[in-house]
C-alpha cells in the first residue's frame, strides 16, 4: 500500500513540486513568506488551515536582507511567537541549477524534519538551457531538478513564477513559459486579483490536490493573505450576483420570478443576470428555467497543535529589526 501524500499546507501544497504563479506586484512573495512562517511554526496558513510544523527553506532570491527582515517582522506581528522559529531558514542567494540542487540537498540532509522548500523566484534558479534544446524541453528539465529533490526527500518544493500578460479563463494557461512547466510539476497554484468583495483568489489543481478556489483578503499592515469563509464564488462576484447566489442556495429550483420575489430585485434584472450566471458556470439551469447553485468544494482541514520558540536562521546579521526600512512602501512587491 502506498502512503497518502504528505501535505505542507493541506488542500493547497502537497509533497512534490507546486508552481505558485501570479502577476508582478500582486503579493506572491508575501504569500510565500507567510506559508513558510506558518509551516515552520506549525500555525495556521491563510488564517484558518492548520499545518504540521517542520523545517522550511525560503530562498528569497529577489530580496535584499533588509527587505526580507522587514517583511518577516510584519508577518510575525506583535503577538508572542508560538512555535520554533529556528525551523525557518531564510536565504537571499543560491546558485542556479544544477549547483543549486546540491545546495538544497545539503540543507535537507541536515534536517530530517523538513517539510517545504520555497524558491522565489524560479527564474533565478532555472539556469541557462543547453544549446539546441526546445523551449518545452528546457522548461521541463528545469522543473525536473526540483522534482527530483521533492521526490527523493518526500517534501514540498514551491516554485514561485509569473503569469502571462494575457489573461485566460483557464488559469493553467496563464502560467508563463511553455506547457513544460505545468506538465513537469505536480500542482499549479495561481494567485489572481478578483472582482467582488475579495482582494484575490487562489486557484489550485494538481495530481494530489482537489481542484479548488479560495477567496482571499490581504492585510497590508501585516502582509498577510487570509482565506475568506464559505465558497469562493460568494466573494468573487458583484453584489447582485451574491444576493442571487445566497437565495438560490437556500431555495434551489427557483425560476427568475421566484428569485425576484425572494430577493426583492427587479424581474428583468434577475432574468438577465441568472442567464449570464449560468453561462459563467455560477448557476446550473434545469428544465423550465429553474436554477440551482453550481456545487463547489470547501476543503476540510485538520487541527494541529504547536509549541516552543526559537530564533531565525539565514537572515544577514547587522540590521536590527526595529531599524529595518521597507524597500517596498506599498507593501505589495512580487
Amino acid at each position: 500500500m502506498f502512503k497518502p501524500p504528505r501535505f505542507a499546507v493541506p488542500g493547497i501544497i502537497a509533497e512534490g513540486v507546486s508552481v505558485l504563479a501570479g502577476a508582478p506586484k500582486i503579493g506572491k512573495s508575501w504569500l510565500s513568506l507567510h506559508l513558510a512562517v506558518a509551516v515552520a511554526l506549525g500555525g495556521k496558513a491563510l488564517g484558518r488551515i492548520d499545518v504540521v510544523a517542520g523545517d522550511v527553506l525560503y530562498l528569497a532570491l529577489e530580496d535584499t536582507g533588509r527587505r526580507l527582515q522587514n517583511r518577516l517582522r510584519k508577518v510575525l506581528g506583535d503577538e508572542p511567537i508560538t512555535g520554533d522559529l529556528s525551523r525557518l531558514t531564510l536565504e537571499t542567494t543560491c546558485p542556479p541549477f544544477p549547483a543549486g540542487a546540491a545546495y538544497i540537498r545539503a540543507w535537507l540532509d541536515e534536517r530530517p524534519d523538513a517539510r517545504m522548500v520555497i524558491i522565489d523566484v524560479f527564474a533565478k534558479m532555472r539556469g541557462n538551457p543547453p544549446p539546441g534544446v526546445s523551449a518545452y524541453d528546457a522548461d521541463y528539465s528545469a522543473v525536473g531538478f526540483a522534482k527530483r529533490i521533492a521526490d527523493d526527500y518526500g517534501i514540498a518544493v514551491v516554485l514561485v513564477h509569473h503569469v502571462r500578460k494575457m489573461g485566460s479563463e483557464d488559469f493553467l494557461a496563464e502560467v508563463s513559459g511553455t506547457n513544460g512547466l505545468a506538465g513537469a510539476s505536480d500542482a499549479v497554484v495561481v494567485l489572481r486579483r478578483s472582482r467582488g468583495s475579495a482582494d484575490g483568489s487562489l486557484h489550485v489543481t494538481g495530481r494530489d490536490v482537489d481542484e479548488t478556489e479560495y477567496a482571499l483578503t490581504f492585510d497590508p499592515d501585516r502582509g498577510l493573505w487570509e482565506a475568506l469563509d464559505g465558497p469562493a464564488l460568494d466573494h468573487l462576484v458583484g453584489e447582485t450576483r451574491a444576493v442571487i447566489l445566497d437565495w438560490v442556495r437556500a431555495n434551489p429550483g427557483g425560476g427568475p420570478k421566484q428569485i425576484a420575489e425572494g430577493t426583492g430585485l427587479g424581474y428583468e434584472l434577475i432574468k438577465k443576470t441568472v442567464a449570464r450566471m449560468a453561462d459563467d458556470g455560477q448557476l446550473v439551469k434545469a428544465d423550465r428555467g429553474r436554477y440551482s447553485v453550481t456545487p463547489t468544494a470547501v476543503p476540510a482541514v485538520p487541527t494541529v497543535p504547536s509549541a516552543g520558540q526559537g530564533v531565525i536562521e539565514g537572515v544577514p546579521a547587522g540590521v536590527p529589526i526595529d531599524e529595518a526600512v521597507p524597500d517596498d512602501p506599498l507593501g505589495m512587491a512580487s
